[in-house]
């Protein structure tokens, strides 16, 4: 169970730190700027993780293992961090910005996962991106 469960608390975690970070950015840095840190930061920490991890001998070996995957996340990743900034600099609350978009992504990814990998989408699944976007009107009045 716990196998299951402390990632998602990971996420959970984290993302609650991610949006009190976006939502309290100062108004003034430039957000590719404050960007460019995080990413060198997170690089920094990184890449001392995945060495201790594989061994300083098998770098090389781990990274020719890597393809376009890693840098089409990267793109995906500039793009969610700029739109939340702008999305917080637009006046969006924390609770409503968060709600909208996962709801949003929700229903996105039921078509990716349906069109894309050939997953099954029940009637419930259905019936719930209808209660999504009823919801998403209602938060958004």
């Amino acid at each position: 169970m716990w196998k299951l469960v402390w990632p998602i608390l990971v996420v959970i975690l984290s993302n609650t730190f991610y949006n009190i970070c976006m939502k309290s950015m100062p108004s003034d840095v430039n957000p590719f700027g404050a960007l460019m840190i995080t990413y060198l930061v997170a690089a920094i920490i990184s890449a001392i993780i995945f060495v201790y991890m594989v061994g300083p001998s098998n770098v090389g070996v781990e990274m020719s293992r890597i393809n376009w995957t890693s840098v089409v996340l990267a793109l995906a990743i500039v793009g969610l961090e700029i739109g939340y900034v702008f999305v917080y600099r637009a006046g969006w609350t924390v609770s409503t910005a968060t709600v909208v978009a996962n709801i949003g992504l929700a229903c996105v990814l039921l078509l990716v996962g349906y069109f894309l990998y050939k997953e099954n989408v029940s009637i419930n699944q259905i019936v719930g991106i209808v209660v999504c976007m009823f919801g998403l009107v209602l938060i958004n009045l």
